[in-house]
């Protein structure tokens, strides 16, 4: 079995056809038909569901996916730790919830310090992050704290307060039924903390309008669109200049900490040890 095959295996399973793989990885595709049977003869086991639309994965395949992310996981950072166990070199890929304000100082401290690192990011909830970290898609991400899986590893980077924005400085709790919520899709830890104080208020909104940045959400609610719950260290300028107005919500909705999670099992190279201390760091200047 060679490291090649599980790659192609993996691709094949996450794209579900062999006609995309064989052009994402620019090969005919009986090659990459022939190395999945290859595996299954050598595992003596049908891997796929052959259909019309694709393929799918039999039980044994999806147990052997498990099995191949480990193996490759491991793979990637075997050759991390052996071409140098002390300077920071190769991909990290992170990803973040949209709302880390302090991130660009994170990022700018560590690849100003590090510039043989090849580092990417994306924006996504939570649970979507905790998930991809999970599945070894990521080597780590910047969440809302709240039950962190037994898998991960977590890190504090700052405690934030969340504020209830609006563009009248006099709303009333009777008006909010009315107010279009606006958020993150499902899954964001913010919104959940709204949705559970609109809850314990007996307050059952009209409409949930979702957006896909922050950007977007505030200049809404600063036009009158709705209402939403968001970082107040994100919005203090505004606040000052009066474009927006922050309303206090109790503690145990609006106090909130952000961390970054690893899975604990993953070897901790020198790439991603000198990000979480350079986390650390900015932590303590903030």
């Amino acid at each position: 079995m060679e490291f090649k095959d599980l790659e192609i295996f993996q691709l094949v399973a996450e794209k579900g056809t062999v006609t995309e793989v064989a052009k994402e990885l620019n090969y005919v595709q009986s090659n990459i038909t022939s190395r999945i049977q290859k595996l299954e003869v050598e595992l003596n086991t049908p891997l796929f569901n052959r259909h019309r639309r694709g393929m799918t994965l039999t039980p044994e395949g999806k147990n052997l996916l498990s099995y191949s992310k480990k193996i490759l996981l491991l793979t990637e950072e075997m050759k991390r730790a052996v071409l140098n166990k002390n300077e920071p070199i190769g991909k990290l890929e992170i990803g973040t919830v949209e709302t880390v304000y302090h991130l660009p100082n994170i990022l700018t401290s560590y690849m100003k310090s590090y510039q043989s690192v090849d580092l990417s990011l994306i924006t996504g909830v939570t649970e979507k992050l905790e998930q991809k970290v999970l599945d070894y898609k990521l080597d780590g991400a910047f969440i809302t704290a709240s039950n962190i899986h037994p898998d991960l590893e977590s890190y504090e980077v700052f405690d934030e307060e969340l504020v209830l924005i609006s563009n009248s400085p006099h709303l009333k709790l009777g008006e909010l039924e009315g107010i279009p919520f606006l958020c993150f899709r499902k899954g964001c830890g913010y919104r959940a903390r709204l949705e559970t104080w609109y809850q314990d208020q007996n307050i059952s909104p009209q409409k949930v309008m979702e957006f896909g940045t922050l950007e977007t959400i505030i200049r809404s609610v600063s036009m009158g669109l709705g209402v939403s719950f968001v970082p107040k260290s994100a919005v203090a300028h505004l606040e000052q200049s009066g474009t927006i107005h922050c309303h206090s919500l109790p503690s145990e909705y609006s106090k909130v900490k952000t961390v970054f999670i690893r899975r604990a099992d993953s070897y901790l190279t020198a790439t991603i040890e000198k990000f979480i201390e350079t986390i650390q760091h900015n932590r303590q200047i903030v």
